[in-house]
């Protein structure tokens, strides 16, 4: 049976066009569908690609629904024997949160590589079909497995890919530890290990959360924001998201985690009101340290506020309030 790749689109920058090839930000994205996509780059020789419309998005306005529906069609595809490996066409802004959800629901085996684009399909010098058919490589690779994200010749992990630049082609990092791999003339050359099946926060309680992810109506996902700690900082904005019922608040502080002394007393009263606060650094790079750090101490403010949106989500693991501050 020849191997087949499956690739899901969901739009994005990848798919965007502009009115001149010239205008690498002035594009709306999500305007061709993942077909035409596919067949900007050459085919792929030894195998079968499918591909599958699953949303057609701005990233930016990713959300619970869509999410769902690309759950759903990523674990149907990864379960077909003859599938060695699935690629998701997305757009950047919020690649590395879908990256982190499919993860912590799936820890697929077979590899699910994201591929987006900083350059609109119509550029002069678009990005997109290049970086479609570095993904197609790195899917293909025997051995490879885990959520993973190529762009610009560089393959990240789903639990450390971070948006650092919001313009250039070069636009993603995976911080100290740096890439997985680069592909190199459609091979992979491998820098580190694959990822372990529970890279990330752990993946013993994916089947709880996948469940809650799936049977819960996207309107009702529990309601959990971000918050600032800064210079000058006031706890009104976390008395008000209290009081409109917010269910679970992310703090990215300062530094190694430290919190604006006029906003922790607001932060205190939300966990004793039995709102979780969470902390994470609002630093590009490095992870909290110290005996206080907290379930967040290696996310992102976006990694985090999606985590514990999800064990809320959880029955079997519900979320307990870390320390504010």
């Amino acid at each position: 049976m020849p191997s087949t790749i499956v690739i899901l689109g969901t739009g994005g920058t990848i798919a965007g066009t502009a009115s001149s090839a010239q205008d690498n930000v002035g594009y709306t994205a999500a305007q061709r569908t993942v077909a035409d996509l596919l067949a900007a780059v050459p085919a792929w020789v030894g195998g079968v690609v499918e591909a599958e419309q699953v949303a057609q998005l701005d990233s930016k306005d990713m959300g619970a629904a869509a999410w769902q529906r690309l759950v759903q069609r990523v674990a149907h595809h990864q379960a077909r024997p003859e599938v060695t490996g699935v690629v998701i066409t997305h757009g950047t802004d919020t690649l590395e949160e879908t990256a982190w959800l499919l993860q912590r629901l799936l820890a697929p085996a077979k590899p699910v590589v994201l591929v987006a684009a900083m350059r609109p399909a119509t550029a002069l010098a678009a990005d997109g079909p290049q970086n479609l058919l570095d993904a197609l490589a790195v899917a293909r690779t025997a051995g490879a497995r885990g959520v993973l994200a190529v762009l610009a010749g560089q393959v990240h992990l789903a639990s450390e890919v971070r948006k650092v630049h919001p313009y250039r082609p070069d636009a993603f990092d995976s911080g100290d530890g740096g890439p997985l791999g680069v592909v190199e003339e459609g091979v992979l050359r491998r820098f580190r290990n694959w990822p372990d099946p529970a890279d990330g926060a752990g993946a013993g309680d994916a089947p709880a959360l996948a469940a809650a992810v799936l049977t819960t109506a996207a309107e009702s996902w529990p309601w959990v924001e971000i918050i600032t700690s800064h210079a000058a900082a006031r706890g009104d904005g976390v008395q008000a998201l209290v009081a409109a019922g917010v269910q679970g608040l992310v703090v990215a502080a300062t530094g190694n985690g430290t919190v604006h002394q006029a906003l922790k007393p607001a932060l205190e009263a939300a966990v004793a009101a039995g709102v979780p606060v969470w902390r994470c650094s609002r630093c590009a790079q490095g992870v909290l340290v110290g005996p206080d750090a907290g379930p967040a101490a290696a996310m992102s403010p976006w990694q985090a506020r999606l985590e514990l949106q999800l064990r809320l989500l959880a029955p079997a693991r519900s979320a307990t309030a870390a320390d504010a501050g």
